[in-house]
């Protein structure tokens, strides 16, 4: 299924027509080493660093590096994994790293445009996440992208989302946004979000990058293939490399940042609003009385969701915390009950409908309710897949067949509300870019994960908050009915976690194994690890391995905590019975 934004008044610009050089050898790294790293120590690591393959990367994976150079060594990490790379700010997250690991993704751009015989130049959409210091970072990174050979389009301090609606918009071949997500104010880094350059402009499709292509930008980061066979990186400097000559460097170019004092937003948060409202439209959604009624407060953690929040919501945002533009959290960024306790003060006193809370990139939203309680991450994808299977149905389109997509440890709330409204959820490996894979190839209509993650495909195939506020305003609209009602109406799980510690991660299958023999009568799913469902009770248990540290991780869920707590007791000693 292709879906594609509706076309626009202006046609986007077209991208320079210049040619790689005759010299470009696709194989080549680009990036010649990275000197200052080494590796921390991997003892307990079920995989080794290299080589790198396609097998060894999932969202929780990770790689840890420290830093060296011929002073005592810091103890710093920088974290390599599918989900970018991020390190300690003015440790181990440099400007130089910025512009390595910008290097490393301009290299596997140019290289995936010359297999496709596709000789212009890659474009990449950048921004960033609003968090202090990430403006040296951002400039890092375009000076890295356009010596490696890309056209940059800057969008300043930008949403996670926003980054890939615009990538999308404008055809580009990648995004690459500055950002740490939910991490605390030290730490910083890069996320890439990848898009075929086959694509025309408009079609959505924008996501996060898939094993293959986490594992080439990373070996590029970190090694030189050059070297037969690879070796880790040496202690010392060396510059940069690269066989782009100056004549072939990328351009540059600074979108429109708006103006806040006329409340007008930046050129980016511009399209991703409108792109969202004429998605919201498609499905008889519109700004009426009932729509604009909603009072709200958002929480955007002086970070990348200010404007978008303020542009989407308009009227309906009664109160803003965490509007400015300084970067500096007021509290610890990741949207968890214990970090909105004045986000929920403030939804209570200013006698609002709903409390958005956002991280730092804004791909995430937690909820609060009108009581001013938290109701929890997992509510958020449950809400909005009501609020489009409800909104297709009041329209009178079936959802016979219609498929959600989440990862296999997101809670079974979303089959509840699949079941009463006759779709059908299937479900990924852990990890966004799993989720979005099965999304695209089942034609999913909504999909997302259990931390807040919400996934709209008519907007972007990225985790997107202001997909996650709109569809919520639209389901109170539509059914009159309060967060506390909506959340009542959905049946009460209790999910719980455990970890259980291995000798070390080699008897991490063994493990498995044993679980899915001691329930080998029931519904069992091995895409990742092994997940138990337990039909007849409505429960379910889900056991993988860390990997980064000789642990089982368990999760298990069920309509009482009693019943949870055995299921994963049960599970435990099936573990150490082995």
């Amino acid at each position: 299924m292709t879906r594609k934004f509706p076309p626009r008044r202006n046609p986007p610009r077209g991208r320079s027509g210049h040619k790689l050089a005759p010299s470009y050898d696709a194989q080549r790294c680009l990036f010649a080493s990275l000197p200052l790293f080494r590796f921390a120590d991997f003892q307990h690591c079920l995989h080794p660093i290299f080589p790198l393959s396609s097998s060894t990367l999932s969202e929780s994976s990770e790689f840890i590096f420290t830093i060296s150079q011929d002073a005592p060594m810091s103890t710093d990490p920088l974290m390599l994994s599918v989900s970018g790379c991020r390190g300690i700010f003015g440790s181990t997250m440099t400007p130089e790293t910025a512009a390595r690991f910008a290097i490393a993704a301009a290299n596997h751009l140019r290289a995936q445009r010359a297999a496709a015989a596709q000789p212009a130049r890659p474009l990449v959409v950048l921004g960033r996440d609003g968090r202090a210091g990430g403006d040296s970072l951002a400039r890092a990174a375009a000076s890295g992208l356009q010596a490696g050979g890309c056209d940059v389009l800057d969008a300043g301090v930008a949403m996670t989302p926003t980054v890939a609606v615009f990538a999308d918009l404008r055809g580009a071949d990648a995004g690459l946004i500055i950002t740490a997500s939910h991490n605390p104010q030290q730490w910083n880094g890069l996320k890439l979000v990848a898009r075929s350059p086959s694509l025309a402009p408009g079609v959505v499709d924008a996501c996060a990058p898939d094993r293959a292509t986490a594992d080439r930008v990373i070996a590029l980061f970190a090694t030189n293939p050059a070297d037969s066979p690879p070796r880790p990186p040496q202690p010392g400097f060396s510059p940069v490399r690269s066989d782009v000559p100056p004549t072939d460097t990328g351009s540059y170019r600074a979108l429109s940042r708006g103006d806040d004092g006329f409340n007008i937003p930046d050129e980016a948060t511009y399209a991703h609003v409108e792109h969202l409202r004429r998605a919201l439209a498609a499905i008889g959604v519109t700004d009426d009385r009932a729509h604009m009624g909603v009072r709200c407060v958002v929480d955007s953690v002086n970070s990348s969701g200010v404007a978008g929040s303020r542009e989407f919501l308009g009227r309906r945002l009664v109160h803003h915390l965490g509007a400015g533009r300084s970067g500096l959290f007021p509290h610890t960024p990741e949207p968890l009950k214990e970090n909105l306790t004045e986000l929920a003060s403030a939804v209570k006193s200013h006698k609002a409908d709903v409390g958005f809370a956002q991280d730092p990139d804004a791909d995430r939203l937690a909820l609060i309710d009108e009581r001013g309680e938290y109701i929890g991450e997992e509510y958020t994808l449950v809400l909005t897949a009501m609020a489009v299977l409800g909104a297709r149905e009041a329209r009178g389109e079936s959802n016979e067949g219609s498929i959600l997509c989440t990862n296999l440890s997101t809670s079974r709330m979303l089959e509840d509300v699949a079941t009463k409204f006759g779709a059908k959820v299937v479900r990924a490996s852990v990890g966004e870019a799993n989720v979005v894979e099965a999304m695209k190839k089942h034609h999913a209509v909504m999909g997302g994960e259990g931390n807040g993650g919400v996934i709209w495909p008519e907007v972007t195939y990225i985790r997107d908050s202001l997909s996650g506020m709109a569809l919520v305003i639209a389901l109170m609209a539509r059914t009159k009915k309060t967060v506390s009602q909506l959340v009542a109406d959905i049946p009460a799980y209790s999910i719980l976690k455990r970890k259980v510690d291995l000798p070390d991660l080699s008897v991490a299958n063994r493990a498995c194994e044993a679980v899915a023999k001691r329930f080998k009568d029931h519904r069992l799913d091995r895409q990742d690890g092994v997940r138990v469902d337990i039909d007849a009770d409505r429960a379910w248990v889900h056991v993988r391995a860390s990997n980064t540290e000789p642990i089982m991780r368990l999760i298990a869920e069920a309509p009482t905590r009693e019943t949870a707590e055995k299921l994963l007791t049960e599970t435990e000693a099936a573990i150490a019975k082995g």
